[in-house]
């Protein structure tokens, strides 16, 4: 049985470039061992990484002992629901893609709060400048 989506589909990539994905396959499915929950399909913002750097998580600075290049606006990653929905509270989340956001998500946000900051970003969004 496939991974689903927030939308009851089938779950789509998030990113290859960065790879992203609890299990590095550009996806953010799940697993038990993914404690925090990697299921948010996110379009990082300044806004965002700022936040995010700020309550300890820092995801720019790369790390290549866990495969993490570092991340810059633009940039799709998986990021935790529970840290997603901290910089919701906090009034710094950042975009995300419906699609590719595992249904898990639901568990902690609502489908409605989500679709607030949904976006369908193209695999190439430098046409968008």
């Amino acid at each position: 049985m496939p991974e689903m989506n927030v939308l009851g589909g089938e779950l789509e990539k998030c990113s290859d470039d960065p790879m992203t994905g609890w299990f590095r396959d550009g996806t953010c499915a799940t697993a038990p061992g993914d404690v925090g929950s990697h299921t948010i399909c996110a379009v990082m913002t300044r806004e965002f990484l700022e936040h995010q750097a700020g309550i300890g998580n820092d995801l720019v600075t790369p790390m290549p002992e866990y495969q993490f290049p570092g991340l810059q606006p633009g940039d799709r990653w998986c990021v935790t629901v529970r840290n997603w929905l901290l910089a919701h509270q906090d009034g710094a989340a950042a975009p995300l893609v419906l699609a590719a956001t595992h249904h898990s998500a639901l568990e902690v946000v609502s489908l409605r709060t989500l679709e607030t900051y949904a976006v369908d970003v193209p695999d190439d969004p430098g046409g968008l400048a």
